[in-house]
């Protein structure tokens, strides 16, 4: 039996709420010269992924009114929505950071845009930072 590789936690992308990717993608992709990636539409926004060394810029549109992204606009205006971070053992990082008091809003992990297993922490418990969880 092989030991999994042990990678640690890293930044793996964050997401900019945005009113329209029309009015800032340009700006990742043209100024910046940062490259597209594909990246599906999730939970009731369109996202545009950028690469950004090892990590992504997902651009995340509102695409569905009572989307999180579309209250979130709706409350906060644009701007970073969230960070999140790869790590090498999503379901026991979950369950330590249940046993800490962290607020999961996510008890149990799901399918987030780049098809990997995810799952988000409340902000109340993370300084006021919505966390993502993800695996690598």
């Amino acid at each position: 039996m092989t030991t999994p590789i042990r990678r640690g936690t890293r930044i793996a992308h964050f997401g900019v709420a945005v009113h329209a990717l029309s009015d800032v993608l340009p700006f990742y992709r043209d100024v910046l010269d940062l490259p597209m990636v594909p990246l599906a539409d999730a939970d009731g926004a369109r996202i545009a992924g950028l690469a950004a060394g090892d990590s992504l810029v997902e651009l995340l549109e509102p695409a569905v009114a009572e989307s999180p992204i579309a209250k979130f606009v709706d409350k906060r205006g644009p701007g970073i929505h969230h960070i999140c971070f790869a790590v090498d053992d999503l379901d026991g990082t979950l369950a330590k950071a249940k046993a800490a008091g962290v607020e999961l809003i996510d008890e149990t992990p799901r399918i987030g845009a780049e098809g990997k297993r995810i799952a988000f922490l409340h902000p109340k418990s993370t300084g006021g930072v919505l966390i993502e969880l993800s695996e690598y």
